[in-house]
């Protein structure tokens, strides 16, 4: 059975070793797969993972 609890923003953050506001300018891109549960974001782990994998985290990049 996989791991279905659903993540925060900083739980993924902390995951993945990037600050929120890049997990936030992923979001905005529409790339990251997430969903809006009231005011907050939730992530499942394996989703994020492949995402990562398919090298989509890669072709964004946030301005400072």
């Amino acid at each position: 059975m996989s791991d279905t609890r659903w993540l925060s923003v900083d739980e993924i953050a902390a995951h993945l070793g990037v600050g929120k506001e890049t997990i936030y300018a992923w979001i905005e891109k529409r790339d990251l797969p997430a969903h809006r549960v009231g005011r907050f974001w939730k992530f499942q782990k394996e989703d994020v993972d492949n995402w990562v994998k398919s090298g989509k985290a890669q072709a964004i990049r946030t301005e400072k």
